[in-house]
């Protein structure tokens, strides 16, 4: 009824040999995705910073900063300066604890416990002041 394929695919011809590049592991492409994520929860805890310095957030910038400098293998992460202007607070630390929460699981995939433990720590703290406006204003 159906002829039989008698030429190779256009597929893996156009290919041709897929040794000519070089592949990742799984545990490489997990490292890269997780420093990204760490960066970027790097980059919204600098911007914090700015608009509202604490020790908590000088301390866990720092740390990102080793953790992401570790997984790059021993490259520095670019940091932000001050943006100069009094950024919403709320949503900065919105978007950080999601930063946390992605970071979290990648370190989680990839049985990273420092990691993990560092983004679940971020996720609290990010967490807990987003709930302090509520509780100053009563509205749940």
């Amino acid at each position: 009824m159906y002829e039989p394929i008698r030429t190779k695919s256009v597929h893996s011809t156009m290919a041709g040999n897929t040794t000519d590049f070089p592949h990742r592991s799984r545990e490489e492409e997990l490292d890269i995705q997780l420093a990204g994520h760490l960066a970027a929860l790097l980059g919204v805890t600098d911007e914090l910073r700015a608009s509202a310095p604490s020790e908590d957030l000088d301390v866990a910038a720092e740390r990102l900063a080793a953790e992401v400098s570790r997984l790059r293998g021993g490259q520095a992460p670019a940091r932000a300066g001050a943006s100069g202007g009094q950024a919403k607070l709320a949503a900065l630390h919105r978007r950080a604890h999601a930063l946390a929460g992605r970071a979290l699981v990648v370190a989680a995939s990839r049985a990273d416990t420092a990691a993990a433990i560092l983004a679940a720590e971020r996720m609290d703290a990010h967490a807990a002041a987003q709930a302090e406006p509520q509780e100053l204003t009563g509205v749940g």
